[in-house]
């Protein structure tokens, strides 16, 4: 049968579509890889990965065999994590991926109680495209991810954790504020800054801007909430913020005001995800609870 470090160098390589890189990914020498895959292969009687091609490409039943690999190897993960949990509670370290439209300005007062009450227990915090971060979660690179909704998979457990409106904004000066109430039609033709098109916030901003009749300004796409409230504050175009972030101190309305339009409203929805059976399932629920509280006390007091 197969090692287990043999399946954890044929996923590296199907991952890195490399040797180099995956022999650095495992901490072995690039020999020591090629060995113990053509030993897997010899085991398993097939062909795993095309030789000669660059990038590296695996065979189709190569490709097969890596997705049942990696299923083996976060069910090895978990089963490690179950017996380490039985022994020593809440410890040890949890690689959470956040949202950055998201994470800088809700997760800090959540980080430091979580500390308090499970001193022993660790957060590797990582930003990143929830796209992105639902892939890792499902490979096993990361643990649990902070992501909008929807999130749809039965290999994942999804937990909804709060609804939080969205606002239009604008810098102090703008025309609009000169109208003594405002309208769908009222917002017809102007600009709304976003994100760049990989993240999640972008298609939600994309979707109100056809809503409005509004023009997405695909010229002027912001790295993150503080340059869309920067460049909507410095008369650039609206923007939409989420409220947590306008109650949030590392937010605010400093430099923007909010537009109140009669006939519209739009709001997001956040979840903490987790792969489904995941040893540390407990840990996550605690995680997501914590999250939600510190949301929920933040939205009341809107």
């Amino acid at each position: 049968m197969p090692t287990i470090k043999q399946l954890q160098y044929f996923v590296a390589v199907a991952d890195a579509r490399h040797f180099g890189r995956a022999a650095a990914a495992v901490h072995v020498s690039q020999p020591t890889l090629s060995q113990q895959l053509k030993a897997l292969e010899a085991r398993l009687g097939v062909m795993l990965i095309e030789r000669g091609e660059t990038p590296v490409q695996l065979t189709p039943v190569g490709r097969e065999i890596a997705v049942r690999a990696r299923r083996i190897l976060l069910e090895v993960s978990d089963l490690r994590g179950l017996a380490q949990r039985s022994n020593s509670g809440m410890a040890g370290t949890v690689r959470f991926g956040v949202t950055p439209t998201l994470g800088p300005y809700l997760l800090p007062p959540v980080v430091a109680q979580l500390h308090r009450d499970h001193p022993m227990m660790r957060l590797h915090m990582r930003e990143g495209i929830p796209d992105d971060q639902l892939a890792e979660l499902r490979k096993g690179g990361l643990d649990m991810v902070l992501s909008p909704l929807p999130v749809a998979g039965t290999d994942l457990e999804i937990e909804p954790l709060f609804r939080e409106r969205l606002h239009l904004v604008a810098a102090p000066d703008h025309p609009l504020f000169a109208k003594s109430s405002l309208r769908k039609a009222d917002l017809a033709g102007s600009g709304i800054l976003s994100l760049d098109r990989r993240h999640h916030f972008h298609r939600q901003v994309s979707g109100v801007c056809e809503d409005l009749n509004a023009e997405l300004l695909r010229d002027y796409e912001g790295t993150s909430l503080d340059a869309l409230r920067q460049m909507a504050g410095s008369g650039i175009g609206l923007a939409i913020l989420p409220e947590l972030y306008l109650r949030s101190e590392v937010g605010g309305e400093d430099m923007v005001r909010r537009l109140v339009v009669e006939d519209w409203s739009a709001t997001r929805s956040m979840a903490a995800v987790w792969r489904s059976g995941a040893a540390y399932s407990e840990y996550y629920r605690v995680i997501a609870q914590s999250t939600q509280g510190a949301a929920r006390t933040l939205l009341e007091g809107a």
